[in-house]
């Protein structure tokens, strides 16, 4: 269907060439078979997603959003997993869509079709936390993908950008919007009209970043799974609400996104999980959580 196929990958323990990385997910278990994706549960808790391209520097495309989404979909589900990742390779997080599947629409096959709209499944639909960790290229999608996830780390030399004016297009997976929310109207403005890139460095000091990790890929990954980790030691109930409510600050006035938030907070009253640590904290003791 499209000119560049993926190459398929068996995520087998013994035929899949992993790096150093990958190698230490192997005492927890592996994921099913995808051929665009790599799946694996590294800490417990944790759902690690690992785009898996090589050849085409992680280029997005129809194919690989069908398995993420899958793949994010079940651990969403799973009430095993506590927090997801999403990685790429240290040369790419993920190099931009692949123009290859673009190049040929017409404005009528895109418009009817609502290309992309499934692009953005992970930031309408997936509720617990998704940490990107950014390590290499992050181009037009990839930056889009990226800024879909809650928390996003990057190592100080990965390349971001939203390019797309260079092919006679703009952003279409919610890069002109989050980018100016993130770092305000004048800088993505200069940003998508240009189609400058910008530096891991700077993705930090201008709060797109939570961290901007000095290093390599395996450092990068340790500190997003240190982050996962702790998040999924907490409740369930308590987590989703409480990414829940930070999204909803990017929507809501501040009145009204702090009425938002009363309600939830009251709501967690009726939480076995609230009872649990509240009841722990008092007696000094480690919560066991229910999830419930």
């Amino acid at each position: 269907m499209f000119a560049r196929r993926c190459a398929r990958l068996v995520t087998s323990r013994t035929s899949v060439p992993l790096t150093s990385y990958l190698a230490r997910v192997r005492p927890y278990s592996s994921g099913p078979s995808y051929e665009h994706i790599l799946t694996s549960t590294p800490k417990p808790g944790v759902g690690l997603i690992t785009l898996n391209r090589p050849k085409a520097l992680n280029a997005l495309c129809s194919p690989l959003f069908t398995e993420l989404n899958d793949a994010l979909g079940k651990y969403d589900q799973d009430k095993d997993i506590g927090a997801i990742i999403i990685t790429g390779s240290e040369k790419a997080f993920a190099a931009g869509a692949d123009i290859k599947e673009m190049a040929p629409l017409t404005f009528a096959a895109a418009y009817n079709d609502n290309f992309i709209a499934p692009w953005s499944h992970l930031a309408n639909t997936i509720r617990k936390p998704v940490i990107a960790a950014v390590s290499g290229y992050a181009l037009g999608g990839g930056c889009e993908l990226a800024m879909m996830c809650d928390i996003m780390y990057c190592t100080a030399n990965a390349t971001f950008g939203q390019p797309e004016i260079k092919l006679g297009t703009i952003p279409g997976a919610g890069g002109s919007q989050r980018l100016t929310r993130a770092i305000g109207k004048s800088k993505a403005m200069e940003l998508i009209l240009t189609g400058k890139n910008f530096s891991g460095k700077q993705a930090g000091e201008w709060g797109l970043a939570a961290e901007v990790v000095d290093g390599g890929k395996e450092e990068l990954l340790e500190v997003a799974l240190k982050t996962a980790e702790t998040i999924a030691g907490y409740s369930r109930v308590a987590v989703v609400a409480g990414k829940e409510v930070v999204n909803k600050s990017q929507e809501l006035s501040l009145r009204e996104g702090v009425e938002y938030e009363r309600r939830l907070f009251h709501g967690l009253f009726g939480s076995q999980d609230q009872k649990i640590g509240m009841t722990a904290f008092a007696e000094k003791k480690k919560p066991e959580w229910s999830h419930e």
